[in-house]
């Protein structure tokens, strides 16, 4: 009978419940030879050590660590009476870490590499209500239990998108999230995060980010395909993460390898609307090796005249461990797609020939270490390439007569000249460099400084043939800032985190963001009523930069040099923000019935607006007549509001949540001609109601920030069905039709009235998949189940209901 070292070290690991390569002081002669082979064994053995806490970092006592390897538990140890514990094994390999207790469900950790000689670091996290180790680094860059955290944050896990083409829908159920999509698949997508504007989001794709040169994202373009995890942390964070992050941050992670063989997964589906999609993604383990590829295309014609869309999406994550804590990682995500332009259906009743096309690469290059478990060091180099052009082939110069009834009961007649000779070409590129250190001297005090460079260009050419007219405008900038970051915690109840950036702009010179947030837990989670209860504090501030065109459109580059001089004249200001919010977290009943509720209220001032060349020598004292308008930083706005989530989980395979976002917005200060002179917009068919034609009014709601929205979910999941219900629901919120001066007498006749122009909606959707044998699944899509297509702004119809269906197969793989 033959016996590995790793099972005698695995067999000492039971003994004592935490074994260690020592001897005791009196030992029998003959037990020497023995001890030389254990000390052998020990002198060669991976050591896995670190804590077992609840959610809260309250130790656990005698709770059991599994360290798994190849399916198999090779050792078990059992933490001591601080929650320490140490796992000691022979062999090098890749492992996985399970944590139980009596009280609290298991715990599984992610997979890692240990080497013969390694000591690694691991910490387990239990909870009362989920198997996954919910851990996230979005909010502070450092690994925290989102119990922890003291800003507000939702989670989307990869597998709720198994079903899905995009991410637009699964962002519609969290709370404080408004998504306004211009029409059907692929079509332009913003995102509004608590009232703020759509670029004042920071979006992350494996910590590179990832919109344009500042802050421009199209949500409508991104593929569910090979994504893991979707964070939405709500709130300005520039203290952490700089410029862009004013309203909140939107981090996408890249699935990693982690089967010990090769795993292949197709899908394939085909639907409505001439819709079809393949997707192939491979991925595995290689001993320090882990690797994932995936790629997808997707066909759509959409329900719109000459609005076909079609994408592919290419991505890659290798990591390397050096050895057990020195981890080098490449990832790679790039989109291509081309979609029809028609322009706004409801206002012209013909579709325009234009086309968009788009290519997006965003790849990082990390390498990161943890010495002796409490210093962390990481580099990481970002690469982004972003590239759009549009082409207009032929489109007529007058759209059909129709009628635009607005959701606020106002109605109009007319045609709509339309615009001819969009054609441009543009392209943002970006090359970050990020390094951060943090340290852990307790858990009271955990320190981290981080250092950002970036170097950003950006292009815009524009060609109207109808004119002979040609723009060429070029930026570049160059940024550096300085983060500090101090958390911890106290007795296992008081959290708190606090810091802040001190940020170099190229365009508008140095920033300073500081940020606190504050957590506190009265009552610890536990069975029966009302047993868990946490609440929260959190204030801070972002910045933003223009985005290139408002920078070239601005009074300073308007201007010539003697006006610069004469007025003082710099470049466009950081537009910015701040926020204060405060939530309680309260289990109702046994960690099964959970609300959230929190208040945010959000300032948005020196935001950049269009003022025109009277207001900016009568307001101002800007003399500068060759001006027609430029934009400065003079806006502002304030948006609060009021979030409610609740989740309600009766049996391990039903889930339930919903939530609802009451939202209060305001423009308290502008200086747009619509908001000083709203006359000049006046509808003749309604001359006694002013109206924004580009802009809103002073004291109105700003634009498709709607005052009402919610969702909700309701699944059921065995082991080979499953099925999802889910909603997401909008009040009206205000617009304008943006056609002033537009139609066949240069006139106003077809704008409408701003309040409550946009139709509120109830979208529903419903997705199920069962499991055959020979790892072969099937699944089912309905979207739109009341074919309600006022689901977009005011003048671009939604899709209409629409079906898919087809099969997944995993082949290969543990």
């Amino acid at each position: 009978m033959q016996f590995s070292m790793s099972r005698i070290a695995a067999v000492l690991s039971l003994r004592g419940r935490s074994a260690r390569c020592s001897a005791h002081s009196v030992i029998p002669p003959f037990a020497y030879f023995f001890i030389l082979i254990f000390f052998a064994a020990c002198a060669h053995a991976v050591v896995v050590r670190g804590h077992v806490t609840d959610a809260t970092g309250k130790p656990l006592a005698g709770a059991r660590v599994q360290l798994v390897q190849a399916g198999s538990v090779v050792a078990v140890v059992y933490a001591d009476d601080k929650g320490h514990y140490e796992i000691r094994y022979s062999e090098a390999g890749r492992f996985t870490l399970l944590g139980s207790e009596m009280s609290y469900l298991p715990a599984i950790g992610e997979d890692f590499y240990g080497g013969a000689t390694d000591v690694i670091d691991r910490d387990v996290v239990l909870a009362k209500d989920t198997v996954r180790q919910e851990i996230t680094v979005t909010a502070t860059g450092i690994p925290t239990p989102v119990p922890q955290l003291t800003a507000p944050i939702a989670d989307i896990a990869g597998e709720l998108l198994g079903t899905r083409l995009g991410v637009v829908d699964e962002m519609r159920q969290q709370p404080g999230v408004f998504m306004a999509q211009s029409g059907g698949t692929g079509n332009v997508t913003s995102l509004f995060l608590r009232g703020g504007n759509s670029t004042a989001n920071l979006v992350l794709v494996d910590g590179v980010p990832a919109g344009d040169v500042g802050g421009v994202f199209d949500f409508g373009t991104v593929s569910s395909t090979a994504i893991s995890q979707i964070e939405v942390l709500r709130g300005p964070d520039s203290a952490m993460y700089g410029t862009d992050a004013g309203a909140g941050v939107i981090s996408i992670t890249t699935p990693r390898g982690i089967s010990l063989k090769p795993q292949v997964n197709y899908s394939g589906e085909a639907g409505t609307l001439h819709t079809w999609r393949n997707e192939v993604s491979a991925g595995g383990t290689l001993r320090p090796l882990d690797y994932y590829g995936a790629f997808s295309r997707l066909d759509a014609s959409n329900a719109v005249p000459l609005d076909r869309y079609h994408s592919t999406t290419a991505a890659m994550n290798v990591g390397y461990n050096i050895n057990g804590n020195t981890q080098a990682r490449v990832t790679v995500h790039n989109g291509d797609s081309v979609e029809g332009v028609p322009g706004p259906w409801d206002f012209d009743g013909v579709s325009q020939n234009n086309r968009q096309g788009d290519q997006d690469l965003y790849s990082g290059v990390t390498l990161e270490n943890r010495y002796k478990g409490d210093w962390h060091n990481l580099v990481r180099y970002g690469l982004v390439r972003k590239r759009e052009q549009e082409n207009e082939f032929s489109s007529p110069a007058l759209g059909q007569v129709v009628v635009i009834r607005g959701a606020n009961g106002y109605t109009t007649t007319g045609q709509n000249q339309l615009y001819t000779g969009n054609n441009y070409d543009q392209a943002s590129n970006r090359d970050q460099l990020y390094y951060q250190s943090d340290y852990s001297s307790s858990k009271h005090l955990i320190v981290l400084f981080g250092f950002r460079y970036d170097n950003e260009r950006g292009v815009f050419n524009d060609y109207d043939p109808a004119f002979a007219y040609v723009s060429h405008q070029h930026v570049q900038r160059t940024n550096f800032e300085y983060n500090l970051q101090l958390q911890g915690s106290f007795f296992d109840r008081l959290y708190y985190s606090a810091g802040g950036a001190i940020e170099k702009n190229h365009l508008y010179g140095i920033a300073g963001t500081p940020r606190l947030g504050l957590s506190y837990i009265p009552v610890r989670p536990s069975r029966g009523f009302f047993h868990g209860t946490r609440l929260r504090a959190n204030a801070a501030t972002g910045v933003q930069e223009p985005t290139l065109s408002l920078e070239e459109n601005g009074l300073y580059e308007q201007a010539t040099a003697a006006q610069r001089a004469q007025y003082h004249l710099v470049p466009p200001g950081a537009e910015r923000s701040r926020t204060y919010d405060f939530g309680i977290d309260q289990n109702i009943w046994n960690q099964t019935l959970v609300l959230k509720a929190g208040y945010f209220h959000n300032v948005f001032d020196h935001q950049l607006e269009g003022v025109n060349g009277t207001t900016l020598n009568s307001v101002f004292g800007f003399n500068v007549p060759q001006v027609y308008e430029a934009y400065i930083n003079s806006l502002a706005f304030r948006a609060q509001g009021a979030e409610v989530e609740v989740e309600w989980q009766p049996k391990s395979h039903i889930l339930v949540r919903g939530g609802w976002t009451n939202l209060s917005t305001r423009v308290v200060q502008s200086f747009t001609s619509d908001a000083l002179s709203p006359a000049q917009n006046t509808n003749p068919n309604f001359p006694n109601i002013l109206i924004g034609n580009l802009s809103p009014l002073i004291g109105a709601r700003p634009f498709r920030r709607p005052p009402n929205t919610g969702y909700f979910a309701a699944q059921y999941t065995r082991s080979k069905f499953s099925v999802a219900f889910k909603g997401a629901m909008a009040s009206r919120s205000d617009d304008s039709t943006y056609l002033g001066g537009n139609d066949v007498n240069f006139g106003n006749s077809l704008l409408l009235p701003n309040h409550d122009l946009d139709f509120g909606y109830v979208k529903l959707d419903v997705g199920a998949t069962y499991a055959l044998p020979h790892h072969l699944t099937v699944f089912t899509q309905i979207e739109n189940l009341t074919n309600d297509q006022h689901i977009g702004p005011i003048g671009y119809p939604g899709l209409p209901l629409t079906v898919r269906a087809g099969l997944k197969l995993k082949l290969f793989g543990d």
